[in-house]
């Protein structure tokens, strides 16, 4: 499953404006962000995110961030492995990111087209593998 979703926007302000507006129908809304720098709507099973443009910001930022949703770190890590033996990039190896929240534990790669996608587990579940 997809837990979230960034794509970059060339004005975050309007994009924050439209999308607020235009989720409202759906029920969705502004669940957290940062002023300035990147917008996360709450869509029911996952989140939608709007971040200022990532040509402004060096690597690993990319124009297109997916995140799947995994049920252990343990497939965080399998994921992790076969993604670099099929030829992705590493971006961020499989490890806790208290940055994130507590529980949050994830890896990064870059796909063939450089985008980076996430794999990632926020729930506790025992020690790292």
């Amino acid at each position: 499953m997809i837990d979230h979703i960034t794509i970059a926007v060339s004005d975050l302000q309007r994009s924050k404006h439209f999308y607020e507006k235009s989720f409202a129908p759906l029920g969705y809304s502004i669940s957290f962000g940062k002023e300035g720098i990147f917008w996360a709507f709450d869509i029911g099973d996952g989140l939608f995110e709007i971040s200022s443009a990532m040509a402004e910001r060096p690597p690993p930022y990319t124009r297109v961030h997916v995140a799947f949703r995994a049920k252990s770190k343990e497939e965080v890590v399998g994921f992790y492995r076969a993604a670099l033996d099929a030829g992705a990039q590493d971006n961020g190896p499989p490890g806790p990111r208290p940055a994130y929240s507590e529980d949050y534990y994830a890896c990064f790669v870059l796909d063939p087209d450089g985008y980076n996608i996430e794999v990632m587990i926020n729930a506790p579940t025992g020690s790292a593998p």
